[in-house]
């Protein structure tokens, strides 16, 4: 059992507070914190100390697979550990993105290995991702009906609009979708500004009205302020808008369209970094690369927990992907809790405290925003306390018996 040191990530849309409270540290934070990568991805490996050595996890993995991942996990990955544990704490807006699939990613990443500059593609990972909200957050995700997106687009009564409603209201279903989002993003650069600005004028006086859609429109107010003049504005009207309650859970495919908009989260992912995008964003942009991977009819659910047979404190969240599974533990002091599922092992403890130990007496102890790593062979571990544990495991276990 090893205690991880997470990476911050210092993005522009990151909260000053979020993560400098989780962990006990002084707030606010000197800069924004966006996300705390708990993982081996080559972007941001968490440190550990390993027989006395300091080193990285990334590292630990690739000296042993086998040991440090099992048999099975090593050679369905090829000896790489197959999520990345997340907290992602946004107070701004996030960008209008897209992951691929296994496929995609291989083949993007074999092509571009031969150019220079950009590159769209920085790991051939595919990147579905979980996010159970900690705080009401509030996403953009998946796209809408066909009609209900020809809905929302009449009501801004902008005439300029034309070329997307009639896309709309042409029938066709997903195809209806995709036409309707390549105009909006390969829009003429001469006239993008006067569009922006006449559907943020629109959007404004519609969520003041507080008709139907008015918080998918006050949405569009509100990213405005933070990215003037994008076309990303006018397309996020194409995609579903919500706000999940502390403990929902969404699961976001690959191919699915989404926006984070603003809130705290556990996000489990493929370890992965592939994302590309269309808008909302300073960092760099591929809209044809975005509109030939984005799937309309990706399927972006709302994920009911599962409680564990013969566990009354342990939940797990069902998805369709082999590459992780989220696990959700309340601790008490007695009985002992079994530290779910088998393999390579990712444990943060929420809030509270934890501690863990083996059969062989070892043990570590898990404060606020803390985590540790088990290696395939700590398999029965269990823990006890007053804390929230989130267990982050391969998926191959819990796909085969869901």
């Amino acid at each position: 059992m090893d205690i991880l040191q997470p990476i911050i990530k210092p993005y522009a849309w990151g909260s000053r507070d979020a993560l400098a409270r989780l962990q006990g540290r002084d707030s606010p934070a000197a800069g924004p914190e966006a996300e705390l990568w708990m993982g081996s991805h080559p972007a941001g490996p968490s440190g550990i100390t390993r027989d006395g050595r300091q080193t990285t996890l990334q590292d630990v993995v690739a000296d042993d697979p086998e040991r440090e991942l099992g048999v099975v996990c090593d050679h369905r990955f090829g000896g790489r550990l197959p999520f990345l544990l997340k907290i992602l704490a946004a107070d701004q807006p996030l960008s209008i993105q897209v992951h691929p699939d296994r496929e995609q990613a291989r083949s993007g990443f074999a092509a571009q290995r031969t150019l220079t500059g950009h590159r769209a593609y920085v790991d051939d990972w595919p990147k579905p991702e979980l996010l159970h909200a900690l705080t009401p957050f509030e996403v953009l995700a998946g796209f809408r009906s066909r009609a209900e997106a020809a809905e929302v687009y009449d009501a801004l009564s902008v005439t300029a609009l034309r070329p997307v409603t009639a896309a709309l209201h042409a029938g066709g279903g997903e195809s209806a979708l995709s036409e309707a989002l390549r105009t909006v993003l390969e829009w003429p650069s001469h006239g993008r500004e006067s569009l922006v600005s006449a559907v943020v004028e629109a959007s404004e006086r519609l969520a003041a009205a507080q008709g139907p859609h008015a918080a998918a429109y006050g949405a569009v107010v509100d990213m405005a302020r933070h990215h003037p003049g994008d076309l990303g504005l006018v397309a996020s009207l194409l995609l579903r808008h919500q706000v999940l309650a502390p403990g929902t859970t969404l699961f976001m495919p690959t191919g699915g369209l989404h926006a984070y908009v603003r809130g705290v989260g556990v996000e489990l992912l493929a370890n992965s970094d592939n994302v590309l995008r269309a808008g909302l964003t300073t960092k760099e942009v591929n809209v044809p690369e975005l509109l030939r991977i984005t799937d309309p009819a990706a399927r972006v659910a709302v994920v009911a927990p599962r409680t564990l047979a013969g566990s009354g404190r342990t939940q797990t969240y069902d998805c369709p992907v082999e590459e992780f599974a989220l696990y959700r533990t309340e601790l008490c002091a007695s009985p002992e809790s079994v530290v779910p599922s088998s393999g390579p092992r990712i444990v943060l403890c929420l809030d509270g405290t934890a501690r863990l130990r083996k059969p062989d007496g070892e043990e570590v102890f898990l404060g606020s925003g803390a985590s540790c790593f088990l290696p395939a062979t700590d398999q029965l571990v269990t823990a006890c306390g007053d804390g929230t544990l989130f267990v982050a495991a391969p998926g191959i276990e819990a796909h085969q018996t869901t």
